[in-house]
């Protein structure tokens, strides 16, 4: 008998908190000064209120700057494996992609990346939200992933942990 992926439970996540205009402006300036530069990304939202909304002003901030959306993919916080949502994160071969979402239905939808396809965490780039599923998710599943505090901090996850670079002014 194959071992089971033992699922997070959801009853006791804390629900992402509504993302800030700091936290989209870092954001947005995480992926512009990358190398090579990012043109095409995918944002990945949970159906949360929250992750919901800070997908939507991420894919309109940067289709307002001239450039791609290829996808939008939501995934549930619960589900029996994440496979379709994870194959559709990574159709279309994006430069990048954005997450925002709680830490139970991304830790367990990140591990699915992982285990599935070509998906690779340092291409990945977050709201805060996102940093919440790092150590759920399990060691080096999402090392490399960074994104953006509610203040406008990079933060990045390494084996098991996050990490916040204060801001530069």
């Amino acid at each position: 008998m194959r071992p089971r992926s033992p699922l997070i439970p959801v009853a006791r996540a804390v629900r992402p908190a509504p993302h800030t205009a700091a936290e989209l402006a870092a954001l947005l300036d995480l992926l512009r000064v990358q190398r090579p530069r990012i043109e095409a990304v995918t944002v990945g939202h949970g159906r949360d209120p929250a992750s919901v909304a800070a997908a939507g002003a991420f894919a309109d901030a940067w289709t307002g700057m001239g450039l791609h959306v290829l996808a939008v993919v939501d995934w549930p916080e619960e589900a029996a494996s994440w496979l379709r949502q994870a194959r559709r994160m990574v159709a279309g071969d994006p430069d990048a992609w954005v997450v925002a979402a709680g830490a139970p239905g991304w830790a367990q939808m990140s591990r699915r990346l992982r285990h599935s396809t070509a998906w690779r965490p340092e291409r990945t780039f977050g709201f805060a939200s996102a940093a919440r599923g790092v150590a759920a998710a399990g060691p080096g599943t999402l090392l490399g992933l960074r994104g953006a505090t509610a203040g406008g901090e990079v933060w990045e996850a390494g084996r098991n942990l996050v990490t916040v670079r204060e801001r530069r002014s």
